[in-house]
């Protein structure tokens, strides 16, 4: 069983579900780097540089987050994890857009993106104890 498997059916937790699909979105972007990249791209430059940066991370709406995923081609991810989860698209990504800026966060705690990851991809480890934070 992979850690997103774990994350996903193991923890029982919505949180921790919440964690895993934003940390598959990392992986699937081609690591944090390539996320942010495309979120960039496609019209929450802003946002993206808030959630990086030290201060109030800026939030975003489950239509803003959605069109920039599937722009970016990450739609059948959402489709992929929203029936996972037993969800609609929309549901995931009312969810979703509230996770992933302190998933960012938690990912760049001195203002800056690390280096890429290394060639076997993001590790979802990383995100461990965000959902105990975030769902306490």
């Amino acid at each position: 069983m992979s850690l997103l498997d774990g994350l996903l059916g193991g923890q029982g937790s919505q949180g921790g579900s919440l964690i895993a699909v934003a940390g598959q979105l990392i992986e699937r972007a081609g690591g944090l780097q390539g996320l942010l990249g495309m979120l960039q791209q496609h019209g929450l430059g802003d946002a993206v540089q808030s959630w990086v940066g030290t201060g109030a991370n800026q939030q975003v709406s489950a239509g803003q987050l959605g069109q920039a995923l599937q722009n970016g081609g990450l739609g059948s991810v959402l489709e992929e994890m929203a029936g996972k989860l037993g969800v609609d698209q929309g549901q995931l990504l009312g969810q979703l857009s509230q996770v992933l800026p302190h998933a960012v966060d938690h990912l760049t705690p001195d203002g800056q993106v690390p280096a890429q990851a290394p060639a076997g991809g993001f590790d979802l480890s990383m995100l461990e104890g965000l959902a105990g934070k975030l769902f306490a």
